[in-house]
C-alpha cells in the first residue's frame, strides 16, 4: 500500500464507489473517520484502480433528496486519499488499449473521410474546369460562327444593295433618255404625233 498523500495534483478527478478488496482492511483518515473506498473511473493511467478517500472529502458532495434541491458540500476536515491498488487491473488495461485502438481507428476513418472528400472536391473541380473549357471553346466556336455568318450576310447585302443600285441607275436612265426625248419632241399635241 502507498502512504497517505495529499498532493491534489494527481488525485483522480472522477470516481465511483467501489467495495474493499479482499484481504485490505479499512483504515481511519487524517480527521479520524473512516475512509471510503473509490474506484477511479476517468480514462487515466488510474482507470480502475481503487482507493481509500475521506469520508469528508471535498470533492465528493452528500446525497440529493430530489433533482432540484442539492444541499451543499460540507467543507473538507482532511484531504486524505491512499491509493490501495498499485497496478492497473487487467480490464482496466485491455479498456485503455481498446480506447486507444478505437481512437486510432477513428482518427485512421477521419483522415480517410477527409482524404476522400479533398480527392471528390479535387474531382469535381478539375471537372468544372473541363466543362468551363469546353463551354469556352463551345462559345468561342458560336462567336466563330456568328462572325463569319455576320460577314456572309454583310456580303449577301451588299451585292443585293448593289444590284438594287445598279436597277436604280438603269431606271433613272430610262428616265433621263424618256425626258429627254419628250423634250426634243414638237410638243404641238398632248400625245404624241404617231397616235394623233
Amino acid at each position: 500500500m502507498s502512504l497517505p498523500c495529499s498532493d491534489q495534483s494527481i488525485r483522480p478527478r472522477k470516481m465511483q464507489s467501489a467495495s474493499l478488496p479482499r484481504g485490505v482492511e479499512a483504515v481511519r483518515c487524517w480527521c479520524g473517520d473512516v475512509c471510503k473506498v473509490k474506484e477511479v473511473t476517468d480514462f487515466s493511467d488510474w482507470l480502475g484502480m481503487k482507493f481509500f478517500m475521506c469520508a469528508n472529502y471535498e470533492s465528493d458532495p452528500p446525497e440529493s433528496i430530489s433533482a432540484y434541491v442539492r444541499p451543499p458540500s460540507p467543507p473538507p476536515l482532511c484531504m486524505y486519499y491512499r491509493w490501495i491498488d498499485t497496478e492497473m487491473p487487467d480490464w482496466a488495461v485491455t479498456e485503455i488499449r481498446e480506447r486507444g485502438r478505437r481512437a486510432w481507428a477513428s482518427l485512421d476513418l477521419e483522415e480517410r473521410r477527409e482524404k476522400a472528400e479533398a480527392e471528390e472536391k479535387a474531382e469535381q473541380k478539375k471537372e468544372w474546369e473541363d466543362y468551363c473549357v469546353e463551354q469556352r471553346a463551345f462559345l468561342d466556336e458560336m462567336k466563330r460562327k456568328n462572325q463569319e455568318e455576320k460577314l456572309r450576310l454583310e456580303e449577301v447585302y451588299r451585292q443585293r444593295e448593289q444590284a438594287r443600285e445598279a436597277e436604280r441607275e438603269r431606271k433613272r436612265e430610262r428616265a433621263r433618255a424618256a425626258k429627254a426625248a419628250e423634250e426634243a419632241g414638237d410638243g404641238k399635241g398632248k400625245y404624241p404625233c404617231w397616235t394623233q
